[in-house]
């Protein structure tokens, strides 16, 4: 299954698919158009996966493959993080089950998060895998997790389960797998109807030192 949307009354729900849903090129193509037209037709956003994975993060085999496009593929990862993180309606992630890597940064990138309680990681396992921060990672995570939570998370690759993940801050509720968009869309439904350029120019401007972070790309 490829990344979908629908919609529950006015809050997108875009799913990423039924694998690990890997960052590939084509996967990062779609999630961009169904954010396109979400911003246009919804007045808030979900993002979750079904099955065992939210997403296993980038896609090493590509990147493996096709290692002189590396930077243009970072650079594309980095572009879907800050249109997360700017996005001009409200957002959640619904975290079905493992978030490992870029897509614990996916997640990261949200207004909020709400993980399943029971099954699942979220883990930042670069320094298990030898694969250092870019700047602009490391300014998202530090700007949204607390110091020492990020400093845990980012330098020991320590596997967070829901509640230990709620603990700490880096998810906002938890909920049993059914119930994971459903806590998603309680949270988000009073908050909709916003004037997306309004919400759109805070975000860019509570962020403005991460989209430059995210922006430098590999340099």
């Amino acid at each position: 299954m490829t990344a979908t949307l629908e919609y529950h009354d006015k809050i997108a729900v875009l799913n990423f698919g039924d694998d690990e849903n890997r960052f590939s090129p084509d996967w990062l193509e779609t999630v961009n158009t169904h954010l396109t037209a979400a911003h246009t037709d919804a007045q808030g956003l979900i993002t979750t996966a079904t099955g065992k994975f939210y997403s296993n993060g980038l896609d090493l085999d590509w990147l493996l493959a096709h290692g002189d496009r590396a930077e243009w593929y970072v650079d594309q990862v980095h572009a879907l993080f800050n249109r997360i993180l700017t996005f001009p309606l409200p957002t959640v992630a619904a975290i079905n089950g493992h978030a490992f890597g870029a897509a614990a940064m996916l997640a990261t990138a949200h207004d909020y998060r709400v993980m399943r309680d029971d099954r699942g990681y979220f883990c930042f396992p670069e320094v298990d895998i030898n694969i250092p921060f870019t700047p602009g990672m490391a300014a998202l995570i530090q700007a949204k997790l607390s110091p020492q939570t990020a400093v845990t998370a980012m330098t020991t690759g320590h596997r967070y389960g829901g509640p230990e993940a709620l603990t700490v801050g880096i998810v906002d509720d938890t909920a049993p797998e059914a119930d994971v968009v459903d806590a998603a869309i309680g949270r988000l439904s009073p908050i909709i109807g916003k004037s997306p350029d309004t919400l759109g120019a805070i975000k860019t401007t509570m962020y403005t030192a991460v989209t430059a972070a995210l922006q430098q790309g590999q340099n």
